[in-house]
């Protein structure tokens, strides 16, 4: 089965168990998701557990629970405001060694006027840290079991950044599907509901860079029409 927009994932046989194999065409993105799950280990935190390396392919430990974004609105809600504890670990755990810098938010903001996107509040907020951050911290890649996080796969995007600019993004995207998510996140996450909220035109900006390159033209449209009304809320 395919699991984001540049990995495949199978569960096999190894060894008598059946974990997942995560098969990736990018060597960069590969060994960031193994020096992730390399740090990760004995931490406590729900990440799966590397059994074998090679190039392109990794297999770790299956982990219980179901994705978020294949349940009901409350429960995904629950999920995602529980998540924020497992993502506040994170990010007080020491930043590993291997984990590539945060995007350059300075040449999203360019590129995106030079684009020519709906026009938005493009300021980059000031640095709040540098910490261990996952990336791509959205409903595909958190699993629950009865609003209690059994998971959070998905590290080819772990990086060394702002923990407020993670939280923003996970925030914002999740409340493009349910705009309760966002205040519901940063409450539990324990932040400045402004603080954070001043990054989300960053991330807006760049998700439609991220569509406009790779679509589909209809995920560009939609997205599009919706920053043509900012602010969402």
């Amino acid at each position: 089965m395919r699991q984001g927009a540049v990995g495949h994932v199978r569960v096999i046989d190894h060894r008598g168990q059946a974990p997942v194999e995560k098969r990736m065409t990018d060597p960069a993105r590969h060994d960031t998701e193994v020096a992730a799950l390399t740090a990760l280990a004995g931490s406590g935190l729900p990440a799966p557990t590397l059994l074998e390396v090679a190039p392109g392919s990794i297999v770790m430990t299956r982990l219980p629970g179901d994705r978020l974004d294949a349940v009901g609105p409350d429960e995904r809600l629950d999920g995602l405001r529980e998540s924020m504890r497992v993502l506040r670990r994170l990010h007080a755990l020491p930043v590993p060694d291997g984990l590539p810098p945060a995007a350059d938010d300075r040449l999203i903001v360019e590129r995106y006027i030079e684009a020519g996107g709906p026009p938005l509040p493009l300021v980059v907020p000031g640095s709040e840290g540098r910490a261990f951050c996952h990336g791509d911290w959205t409903d595909g890649n958190l699993l629950a079991i009865d609003g209690e996080v059994t998971g959070v796969v998905d590290w080819e995007a772990a990086h060394a950044g702002d923990p407020i600019r993670e939280l923003a993004r996970a925030a914002w995207g999740a409340s493009r599907k349910d705009a309760r998510s966002f205040d519901a996140m940063v409450e539990a996450y324990g932040a400045d509901r402004d603080a954070v909220a001043a990054w989300t035109a960053v991330h807006a900006a760049e998700l439609w860079l991220w569509f406009a390159a790779e679509g589909p033209p209809e995920y560009l449209d939609q997205l599009t029409a919706e920053l043509v009304r900012w602010p969402l809320g």
